[in-house]
C-alpha cells in the first residue's frame, strides 16, 4: 500500500508538471490567433470604408453635376477622394452617364511584395 501512495504522489507531482506548461501553450496559442482573427477583420473593415468613400464620392458627383464621372481620377481631384494606391486596386468601369459605375475595390497582396 506504501508503494502506491507514493507513486501516485509522484504522479499527481508529475502531472502539475506537465499540465501547466501544457495550460500556458495553450493560451499563447489562442492568443495568437485570435490576435490574427482582429487583424483579419480590420483588413476588411478598412476595404468596407474604402469602398463606401469612392460610392459616396461618385453619387456626390452625380449629384452636383447630374451625371457619373468619367474616371476615377476625376472624382480624387474635384471631390476630395483619396484612395491609397499602393494599398489598394480599383478598377472602375462606366457604362453611360447615368448608371452607377461597376467599382470593385481589392486590397493588394503586400507580403508577396516584400
Amino acid at each position: 500500500m506504501g508503494m502506491r501512495k507514493h507513486l501516485s504522489k509522484k504522479l499527481a507531482t508529475l502531472g502539475r508538471y506537465l499540465i501547466m506548461p501544457a495550460l500556458m501553450l495553450a493560451a499563447v496559442y489562442i492568443l495568437l490567433v485570435s490576435a490574427g482573427n482582429v487583424n483579419e477583420r480590420q483588413q476588411a473593415e478598412n476595404l468596407k470604408q474604402m469602398e463606401d468613400s469612392i460610392h459616396k464620392a461618385v453619387l456626390n458627383c452625380y449629384a452636383i453635376e447630374g451625371s457619373y464621372p468619367a474616371t476615377l481620377d476625376y472624382v480624387e481631384q474635384y471631390y476630395g477622394l483619396q484612395i491609397d494606391h499602393d494599398r489598394y486596386d480599383v478598377f472602375y468601369e462606366v457604362f453611360a452617364q447615368n448608371i452607377m459605375p461597376e467599382i470593385t475595390v481589392i486590397e493588394k497582396d503586400t507580403e508577396s511584395s516584400q
